[in-house]
């Protein structure tokens, strides 16, 4: 049967239209393996893009301090490391992983979360990045159809699916994330892809300048740094890609889950009350439901009025 979709495909090209005349079942099982596969990938940008940085920032210090010396001995990995090489391995005994081992989310079933070597624990982070890819990815063919909208829809997901899973482990929004995503969105949105233009820099603007107000009425208060100055990038960035139409809705989504996640953990002791709670992950959480469900939040307010 032809694929079925909650939106109708754009099938004025001859590429998109024989891609919309596949069977439902084969379309969705390659977008669904495409998914897997850039979520693979996306487990390798979490792992090696902070090791990355932090050597860059180490080589900085010691051109600027004119200090040369060793300066990735210390991590225990090779000269040459990058999101390419060296070859995946685990992190506990250096064994290369073969092609079998390398499978997304069935590798690490089939060898139950353990390495194949040391037998130490594979964190469940894999499967879980990859499987929320995969779901990002027959999201956006079921929302947008096989169409390079859904493809955008795709990248921004990919690309928050890695961000928060970074500012999870290290607390940290990086700018090797946020700006190039800020920009692709100016850029997706240049052709009025989900918002227009306009809409997309108004939004980029309010969405910086939302937290950035917030990050100083806090520290005003208190005298301490209430969020990072990533949070506000990240916050313009998806302004860029949503307009400034889906902030409120974004923030406020993010701000009751952070809350919710928040008293939960402290009440089962799992943190302290005093101790930060990454705020990006439910930004992007925020960002995703606003983007396949557009602005739900927007009609209630208009009900209850």
């Amino acid at each position: 049967m032809p694929v079925q979709l909650l939106s109708a495909p754009d099938t004025a090209t001859p590429l998109a239209a024989a891609i919309a005349s596949l069977p439902f079942g084969v379309l969705m099982g390659f977008t669904f393996a495409f998914g897997l596969v850039i979520g693979s990938f996306l487990n390798v940008v979490v792992h090696r893009l902070p090791i990355m940085l932090e050597r860059a920032w180490r080589a900085d210090v010691a051109e600027a301090t004119g200090t040369p010396g060793p300066l990735f001995e210390e991590d225990g990995l090779p000269a040459r490391y990058n999101l390419w090489l060296p070859r995946s391995a685990c992190p506990h005994c250096g064994h290369v992983l073969r092609a079998w081992e390398n499978i997304p989310v069935i590798s690490w079933v089939a060898l139950r979360g353990r390495c194949s070597q040391c037998h130490a624990r594979v964190s469940v982070r894999y499967p879980l990045i990859e499987i929320t890819s995969a779901a990002c990815a027959a999201g956006a063919l079921l929302a947008f159809g096989p169409t390079g909208k859904a493809l955008a829809a795709f990248v921004l997901c990919a690309t928050l699916i890695a961000a928060s899973a970074i500012d999870l482990e290290h607390q940290m929004l990086h700018d090797e994330i946020t700006q190039p995503l800020l920009w692709a969105g100016l850029l997706v949105n240049f052709a009025g892809t989900f918002v227009t233009l306009r809409e997309a820099v108004i939004g980029a603007v309010a969405g910086y300048l939302a937290l950035w107000c917030v990050y100083w009425v806090f520290k005003l208060l208190r005298g301490v740094e209430g969020m990072g100055h990533g949070d506000f990038k990240l916050l313009a960035a998806l302004g860029a890609w949503l307009g400034w139409s889906a902030l409120p809705q974004i923030i406020v989504i993010a701000a009751v889950a952070g809350a919710l996640v928040g008293i939960i953990a402290t009440l089962t002791g799992r943190m302290r009350f005093e101790e930060p709670l990454p705020f990006g992950p439910y930004l992007a959480a925020g960002a995703l439901i606003t983007l396949f469900a557009g602005t739900p939040l927007y009609g209630v307010f208009a009900w209850g009025n």
